[in-house]
């Protein structure tokens, strides 16, 4: 469905890939194997039964990139959503190509600079598992997504307008400015925001846990770094965000114990 979260994919530094596995392994309970991809690395984490995360190595051509996580968004067609993230003031990175029994995919970035991926997937061996990484139900899955950015309102419009998004609520953050929730469907997704402490603009994935309080110990047990949390965010949740040992920012959501 045009839209939904549908892929978590971690970028990590050359040589570093088995100690992210670990970490993640430790703080969310994944379990990885290699995709088996002719030629090239990447690795598949699964929670439960389902697929939830790509893990791989920053590629030779990308730099000095920072290790990060992409969020991918599912589309209809992907040239077709390409050409109209060009359209409305986006930049295509990497540009549509196919992945062999996965789907079409590209790399994008907003108005503003913020990446993304998109990806019309095809039906998966065994029926399609990897269209399960976003399940808010389900610990280790992707839970919520959030978006820092220079401009929140026009962010909101390219959005929506690709990907028929709707404002839900707003929430009063004081000096931060305001927490613009929004939905998919009939289900929040998301909330978009002023940059707040980001150096620019990003997405932020977060991973359901039963437990917020236990991971952040997991988190720091295993060489992570802590920024910010546990603190309860309006409905009774709580969140905490971090960055893995290599880097990478991430969050948590979920009860402050387990329940």
């Amino acid at each position: 469905m045009q839209g939904r979260p549908i892929w978590y994919e971690l970028m990590t530094s050359g040589g570093s890939l088995g100690a992210a596995e670990a970490f993640y392994g430790d703080v969310l309970g994944w379990s990885v194997r290699d995709s088996g991809m002719e030629g090239f690395t990447y690795h598949l984490a699964s929670a439960d039964s389902d697929l939830v995360a790509g893990l791989m190595e920053t590629p030779p051509d990308a730099g000095g990139m920072p290790p990060f996580w992409m969020i991918y968004f599912a589309v209809d067609d992907a040239d077709r959503t390409a050409a109209a993230i060009e359209a409305a003031g986006g930049r295509i990175h990497r540009a549509p190509a196919d992945i062999p029994g996965t789907g079409r995919f590209a790399v994008a970035g907003d108005p503003q600079g913020a990446g993304f991926g998109i990806l019309a997937a095809q039906p998966m061996e065994g029926g399609g598992e990897g269209g399960n990484a976003f399940d808010q139900a389900k610990a280790g899955h992707g839970n919520w997504n959030e978006l820092m950015t220079t401009d929140p309102a026009a962010a909101f419009r390219f959005y929506s307008g690709l990907f028929g998004w709707e404002k839900s609520r707003a929430v009063d953050m004081g000096e931060m400015g305001t927490y613009q929730l929004f939905s998919h469907g009939e289900a929040d997704i998301g909330g978009m925001m002023g940059l707040g402490h980001a150096p620019s603009p990003c997405w932020l994935p977060y991973f359901g846990v039963n437990g917020v309080s236990a991971a952040i110990g997991r988190i720091e047990t295993a060489g992570g770094r802590l920024a910010h949390g546990p603190m309860e965010v309006p409905g009774g949740a709580f969140i905490a965000v971090a960055q893995d040992p290599q880097g990478a920012w991430f969050a948590l959501v979920g009860p402050k114990e387990p329940s």
